[in-house]
């Protein structure tokens, strides 16, 4: 066994995992907790700026 039979089966080892992942990411388990993940940014409207706004235009 040479040093390109080592690559090349490197190569292999490499693509299957990453089909592996990319089976994971999208198989239907996951969507749920993607969907969450991706709404992360918005889960949090009472924002200090939007409080320190409120202050300055005298709704609290």
């Amino acid at each position: 066994m040479d040093i390109n039979d080592i690559r090349s089966l490197f190569t292999v080892l490499v693509f299957a995992a990453f089909i592996g992942v990319w089976i994971w990411a999208w198989s239907d388990k996951r969507r749920q907790a993607f969907d969450e993940a991706a709404n992360l940014p918005f889960a949090d409207d009472d924002t200090p700026l939007a409080a320190d706004k409120q202050k300055e235009s005298g709704h609290e």
